[in-house]
């Protein structure tokens, strides 16, 4: 039996997977799933469908016009949201039911990402804190730059750099597949004492005009590009030690 709070996490999980809860929302959806497996099982059920919709549904790229149609259109039809959408929000169905609804939910979802970089920083940052959530972390946690360097081939269409910066103070913790700026992204995760860094790559150039550096929400984060990739580093260290951070990664 599920307790009375369940249907409300429910609901809750699903605006968490979107990037759009607050901080302290997304810590009480954490907490009822350390004690409820009824709802940690919703929530991997979730999470394995948004898998598939990234890993096994094929990326038709829109064209400029329609990018520019569907941009027009959406924001004729309703103001722009106060932050983009992490994931295209799927209903719950068995594994029976998927057939034609999934592949119809799947080809939306590739339409409807973002299509600028409005609201980036927030993006990055809403991602940091799902991950923190309990199962979100890593897909491959290893120590070892040549275990989670190669984990990546296949699930990516580049081959991230994955560097070990423990001699540095920042060892490598792992790594895990996300999915930012309308894209699949690696997603590195580095540690500094108690304190988890994320440091999100894909390839491309981030969209002009972004702040190097700022904070969001009690997180700070620093963004570069270099060798055709976007690099965006995010967690709750102060912004000395992010630097450092920076540095030591941009230099070895």
């Amino acid at each position: 039996m599920t307790d009375d709070g369940c249907d409300e996490i429910r609901l809750l999980i699903q605006a968490d997977m979107d990037g759009e809860l607050q901080p302290a929302e997304a810590a009480r959806v954490g907490a009822h799933l350390q004690h409820c497996p009824h709802c940690t099982e919703v929530q991997g059920q979730l999470l394995t469908l948004s898998d598939r919709v990234r890993r096994e549904v094929p990326s038709y790229p829109a064209s400029d016009a329609l990018r520019a149609k569907l941009a027009a259109s959406l924001a004729a039809a309703a103001p722009p949201p106060r932050r983009p959408a992490r994931h295209w929000r799927l209903p719950l169905v068995p594994g029976a039911a998927f057939g034609a609804g999934f592949a119809l939910a799947a080809s939306l979802a590739l339409v409807l990402l973002p299509l600028h970089g409005l609201g980036l920083p927030e993006e990055v940052v809403a991602s940091h804190i799902r991950a923190l959530q309990p199962g979100h972390l890593m897909d491959v946690p290893s120590t070892d730059q040549h275990t989670v360097k190669p984990w990546f081939d296949g699930r990516l269409p580049f081959a991230p750099p994955v560097k070990d910066l423990a001699d540095a103070g920042f060892p490598l913790a792992g790594g895990r597949l996300d999915y930012l700026a309308g894209r699949p992204v690696a997603a590195l995760v580095y540690r500094r004492a108690q304190h988890l860094i994320d440091l999100f790559v894909w390839v491309g150039d981030a969209p002009a005009g972004l702040a190097a550096s700022g904070s969001r929400d009690g997180y700070n984060f620093q963004q570069w590009q270099q060798d055709g990739m976007s690099f965006w580093a995010v967690s709750d260290l102060n912004g000395q030690d992010m630097a450092a951070f920076v540095e030591e990664w941009r230099k070895s």
